[in-house]
């Protein structure tokens, strides 16, 4: 199977790396040809355009910044949908708009091909080791179809059900995130204002109900001072716009979304719009006048996971299905 992959960013570029480690024939593309090139010093090959690559590839995988940046990529005249060869498959790893996967969705069907959208979380670190986690939405057969390719990139798979169903629950789930981070930020400032040690602190919160994926990672790289998650405050402020609109459109009456996004905006505002994600915490230590810094916490994280092959969750595995009363 040839495989085309456009978006070569902190989580696209790990991505196709793992497709290229795995055994797969690749064609890259990236605005910045500069960072194709590890890849292409590993094997893969380089299209010019969309277009093309969709004229020689049996799959295309889009990694993108924003819902605007992948409509553009399919549609403009020298994109993918000028290109597509029937039979193909379509899967849009960027965060998105569920509305918008849907739409382009029905742009690939129309013209032949397979959308799927399966959106990645669980941070750079594990996108690099084929450890990362992948929502699919899509229908069942074109699961099975993908799948192998979606095992290569990736741990644990979960077939969300239908398309744009993946990109509702990556935005859910980030938005979690989002709202642990800033949580997290005020707990360990509160911890150390109060005179606890911060390692100490880290493991009591790691050990208790109080715990999250985001402590046991971001935590570290807050008190280590590095913060350099690979995520900026301005794609946050993307996740949480996407979230928010979502919940009000279904009339959610939200509370702690709007906050949360407030208080990333002014994040963005003070610090940067490409200013890593966890420095939201330099908010608290210039109110409180002392710096959240401990000795012992790395300046990135690795995933020390050995690779393995990627398999389907199912939630039937955790809660079988009583065929005898169906």
């Amino acid at each position: 199977m040839n495989i085309g992959f456009i978006g070569l960013g902190n989580v696209g570029a790990k991505l196709a790396g793992s497709l290229l480690r795995n055994g797969f024939s690749l064609t890259i593309l990236d605005l910045n040809q500069s960072s194709a090139q590890p890849l292409l010093d590993r094997g893969a090959l380089w299209a010019e355009t969309p277009r093309a690559m969709a004229q020689e590839c049996d799959l295309l995988i889009t990694c993108l910044p924003n819902p605007t940046v992948s409509a553009a990529v399919l549609e403009a005249p020298d994109g993918i949908l000028a290109g597509l060869r029937t039979g193909s498959y379509w899967l849009e790893m960027s965060t998105t708009d569920a509305a918008e996967i849907r739409r382009l969705g029905s742009l690939i069907t129309a013209a032949g091909g397979h959308p799927v959208d399966c959106p990645v979380s669980g941070g750079c670190h594990r996108a690099a080791t084929g450890n990362i986690s992948i929502f699919a939405g899509c229908d069942r057969e074109t699961f099975e179809a993908v799948f192998p390719v979606l095992r290569s990139m990736g741990r644990r798979i979960l077939h969300t059900g239908y398309l744009g169903s993946a990109s509702i629950l990556k935005v859910v789930t980030n938005y979690l995130a989002s709202v642990h981070l800033v949580g997290l930020s005020e707990a360990l400032m509160t911890a150390k204002k109060a005179g606890m040690d911060m390692n100490t602190t880290y493991e009591a919160i790691r050990i208790s109900s109080g715990n999250s994926f985001v402590h046991e990672t971001e935590s570290q790289l807050i008190l280590n001072g590095s913060r350099d998650v690979n995520f900026t405050m301005d794609l946050v402020l993307k996740d949480m716009s996407l979230f928010n609109a979502l919940a009000e459109s279904l009339a959610v009456p939200l509370e702690i979304g709007p906050l949360v996004q407030r208080i990333f905006a002014d994040g963005q505002t003070c610090y940067g719009e490409r200013c890593f994600s966890p420095n939201i915490v330099k908010r608290l230590e210039q109110a409180c006048g002392c710096e959240l810094l401990a000795s012992g916490f790395p300046a990135e994280l690795v995933d020390e996971e050995p690779e393995e092959p990627g398999y389907e969750v199912k939630w039937t595995d955790r809660c079988p299905v009583d065929t005898s009363k169906t």
